[in-house]
């Protein structure tokens, strides 16, 4: 596993780190095993469960040039859909003399089919979808959709969607953060949401699950190189990613519609940022590495590595890997195909919007700052708050006031946020005598 986030670092930096990192990691995993032998672990033995000789052999000879057949359809839908038939019809074929076998067969058909997926990969150069390796699946972006949100995109990558909206608020809106060393507070957050129905399933609406958690930081950590600081931006950001459809690498898709609703929310950022999902084949000296991949080709390969940034460098990089090792040769190939990937998104994205909006959405809080004196502050508050609340009733403006006379006022209204600023402007004038 290798995760972390980056300012626009080249390919080679990051190859360097982690070169840098791997050192000490083995000298992590010398120490362990040093430890273990000073322990006895035994190994909990397991008995396989007993089998008729001949049924793998009948499952192979029932299904392989199905499966093939299965394989070559580039519809993930019409794909599953004809796979569960011929596992169904084996199940039929076989009878009810082989029902105490169901988990055992259902193996044996699986490592058929990851056989054959691989085999085409290595063997023909040619994907599930009918793609080649270096191929991306077509790309479609539009924004401003959504007339009300602050902020909207729909990013589309073949048959995976993102819908991001970006949603600006005030001081007040910031997350409040609960962890050891105390209380902190977020003023830019992304929120990732993955319902049933975007992969055909019913299940029932609850929490987020640790991949959804997962994949909303990996993208929020993707995004925050290219935004303003609080001093020239002092909103709250909040965008929030709805994966209509998945298949494949919907945190990258992610990583796309957020940059693009964050410029038509009209927020100040340096530049675009994109992701891309690489994955791996790897038989012994065949290697194959996989642009874009789908989900199918996570699940039967051997890597999943995502990789996001702008058009100047790394901002952030996900891999985990299911074989015992991985190369730098491999990762180095993996990094540059993923930078050229990478370059071929931004540019359908630059064309779709290629700039920040001159302005912030009309529904969006008005803010204005000031600063007053910290011996000024209780007077603009009054006693129990009598006077603060006073200047938001007539005004309708949200005001924050910091312990150090740090002044945000926000409202839709231009005119009402001006209002109150008059307003504490007015509380907190000083009077200078003449002598």
């Amino acid at each position: 596993m290798v995760e972390g986030e980056a300012a626009e670092i080249s390919e080679s930096e990051m190859l360097e780190a982690l070169k840098f990192g791997h050192k000490y990691i083995r000298e992590i995993i010398a120490l362990e095993k040093e430890l273990i032998k000073e322990f006895t672990p035994e190994k909990l033995e397991i008995v396989p469960p007993e089998v008729p000789e001949d049924l793998a052999g009948k499952i192979d000879e029932l299904t392989r040039s199905k499966i093939q057949e299965a394989i070559s359809i580039p519809d993930k839908t019409a794909r599953h859909n004809l796979m569960d038939e011929i596992r169904d019809q084996l199940f039929e074929t076989l009878g009810e003399t082989y029902e105490p076998y169901e988990r055992y067969i259902k193996e044996v058909f699986h490592d058929i089919e990851k056989e054959e997926v691989r085999s085409m990969i290595l063997n023909k150069n040619l994907r599930l979808d009918g793609r080649g390796l270096d191929d991306i699946r077509p790309i479609s972006c539009e924004v401003g959709l959504l007339p009300r949100p602050h902020g909207s995109a729909l990013f589309t990558r073949g048959q995976t969607q993102s819908l991001g909206v970006t949603t600006l608020g005030t001081k007040i809106d910031e997350q409040i953060v609960e962890n050891l060393e105390g209380e902190n507070s977020k003023s830019y957050m992304l929120h990732y949401n993955f319902p049933p129905f975007s992969v055909g399933e019913t299940r029932p609406f609850r929490g987020p699950s640790r991949r959804d958690i997962g994949h909303g930081n990996l993208a929020e950590r993707s995004l925050k190189p290219v935004l303003p600081s609080e001093e020239s931006f002092p909103y709250t950001i909040r965008i929030v990613s709805d994966i209509l459809e998945s298949n494949g690498s919907s945190s990258m898709a992610t990583v796309c519609s957020g940059s693009l609703s964050l410029m038509d929310a009209g927020v100040p950022t340096k530049c675009h940022v994109a992701g891309i999902a690489m994955g791996l084949i790897k038989e012994d000296d065949q290697v194959r590495i996989l642009t874009d991949i789908l989900g199918d080709e996570d699940h039967l390969g051997d890597m999943d590595f995502k990789v996001a940034g702008t058009s100047e460098g790394i901002t952030a990089f996900q891999m985990d890997i299911k074989i015992s090792g991985l190369s730098f040769e491999i990762m180095e190939k993996a990094l540059e195909k993923a930078r050229r990937a990478r370059l071929h998104i931004l540019d359908i994205m630059t064309k779709t919007i290629d700039r920040p909006r001159a302005d912030i959405s009309q529904y969006a809080p008005r803010i204005l700052t000031m600063v007053i004196p910290t011996d000024k502050i209780g007077g603009v508050i009054g006693p129990a708050g009598k006077i603060i609340r006073g200047i938001i009733e007539e005004t309708g403006a949200k005001i924050d006031i910091d312990d150090s006379g740090y002044t945000v006022i926000a409202s839709p209204d231009v005119e009402m946020a001006e209002k109150a600023r008059a307003a504490i402007a007015a509380i907190t004038y000083s009077y200078i005598r003449a002598g």
